[in-house]
């Protein structure tokens, strides 16, 4: 949701802004910091890998792991990427929308770099205890998956694949981006795995949460993290209001008082349809405005009922 009300307008920002969350190294450091850390042993075994997919080479890469016939066949230069195995991977899906690049005044950054900063306390938790972290996107610009990570260098990749990502897509009209990422979770997250979704909740395809709950099989935790603005949360908004669509180009004039309760009741509707299913199948839901402080939403998300990457 964007508004302008008189002569203001708040619009999403094309470049991501990060406001008061940068840089992201140390705002995720010290959410993650302000968390317990421990809790779980990873069931490892051994250091077994297994073949995750290929990416671009970019400068720095292993050369050992150059794959000269993805260069015959795309004639760019190919590295092999792998899937640590383990019991205890931490996925994370982070949605980078359209809408998730809305800041109003009120909020400490962008919806897409609270989410990014909270991804990026999760993955050092993780690490932290000694396991993998993996990272899938929906929507977004020059985004960057990464299969599964351990090791002292694995923090370090999360935050640049987070800091490089820009918001953008319409993902009510490319629907396939949420079975996309999904796809991937499906496809390599083993039993007992986390799976973490951190993202607005909103303009999302209507199969988003049945294809998210789908995921809880394997013995998987599923939590979502819904990232709100303030004037999201709030509705804080007084007299005649324009507002806009986050994705998509249309707008709606009205006055504020008049839809306000309507807009809070349906999107208290919203977040209680997601935790009720997600509750059917062990998970949860995690409310987050992008004013409050990481800490207790990094903590809420970790030592929180029903589980969680402990």
């Amino acid at each position: 949701m964007n508004a302008s009300g008189h002569e203001s307008r708040l619009s999403v920002e094309q470049k991501l802004d990060w406001g008061e969350l940068a840089p992201l190294r140390i705002t995720a450091r010290h959410a993650a910091d302000g968390v317990y850390a421990g809790g779980h042993r990873s069931q490892r075994r051994g250091a077994g890998v297994e073949f995750g997919g290929h990416r671009a080479y970019v400068p720095g890469d292993d050369l050992r792991f150059i794959d000269r016939h993805a260069l015959m066949r795309h004639g760019r230069l190919m590295v092999r990427q792998f899937e640590t195995e383990t019991d205890r991977t931490l996925r994370l899906v982070v949605d980078a929308s359209a809408s998730m690049a809305f800041r109003s005044p009120a909020g400490r950054g962008a919806k897409l770099a609270y989410a990014a900063m909270i991804a990026a306390a999760l993955a050092r938790i993780a690490i932290s205890n000694g396991d993998p972290v993996a990272l899938d996107w929906i929507g977004g610009e020059t985004r960057q998956p990464l299969p599964a990570l351990g090791g002292r260098e694995a923090f370090e990749r999360v935050v640049a694949a987070l800091e490089t990502v820009q918001p953008g897509g319409d993902i009510r009209l490319d629907t396939a981006a949420t079975e996309r990422a999904f796809a991937a979770v499906a496809r390599y997250a083993r039993r007992g795995s986390v799976v973490v979704l951190l993202s607005d909740l909103l303009d999302l395809p209507e199969h988003t949460l049945d294809r998210f709950a789908a995921l809880s099989s394997l013995g998987r935790t599923l939590i979502a993290v819904r990232v709100l603005d303030p004037l999201e949360a709030t509705f804080g908004l007084e007299g005649p209001v324009r507002l806009y669509a986050s994705e998509g180009d249309f707008h709606v004039e009205t006055d504020a008082g008049a839809v306000r309760e309507g807009y809070l009741a349906n999107l208290a509707a919203a977040g209680a349809v997601w935790a009720d299913r997600l509750a059917v199948h062990g998970g949860r839901i995690v409310e987050s405005v992008t004013d409050g402080d990481p800490v207790t939403t990094v903590r809420e998300i970790v030592l929180g009922s029903g589980g969680g990457p402990r």
